[in-house]
């Protein structure tokens, strides 16, 4: 079974950062392309970032990119999101995903709230 758990967001104030970690079991997370997902009050689910299964390809949506850093580490089994230079639209419910650009979110997701 695919269990996709990430950590605890926050609160941060505009022009803050975050590390965010979805810690991955129930699959050979090492042989997987994973993403980060975010669905904002109102909005629909939003793509916001993948990465190969070797980590060595990085894929960004338009909004966060240059912001955002996706990493992972496959000897734990955990994906990462560092969010660097937050704006108050960046405050949304986060959720790690199994797959590419398109997958749905697997884990119960993490608030990351953005305000002054």
């Amino acid at each position: 079974e695919v269990q996709l758990v990430e950590s605890v967001g926050g609160l941060v104030q505009p022009g803050g950062s975050l590390r965010l970690s979805c810690a991955a079991s129930g699959f050979y997370f090492g042989f997987s392309m994973m993403s980060w997902v975010r669905q904002a009050p109102g909005k629909a689910l939003e793509w916001v970032s993948s990465i190969d299964s070797g980590g060595g390809s990085t894929y960004y949506a338009d909004s966060v990119k240059g912001r955002f850093t996706i990493s992972r580490d496959n000897a734990k089994n955990t994906l990462y999101l560092r969010l660097n230079s937050l704006k108050t639209e960046d405050t949304a419910m986060y959720y790690c995903a199994k797959g590419g650009p398109g997958s749905a979110p697997g884990g119960q997701g993490t608030q990351v709230t953005v305000s002054s």
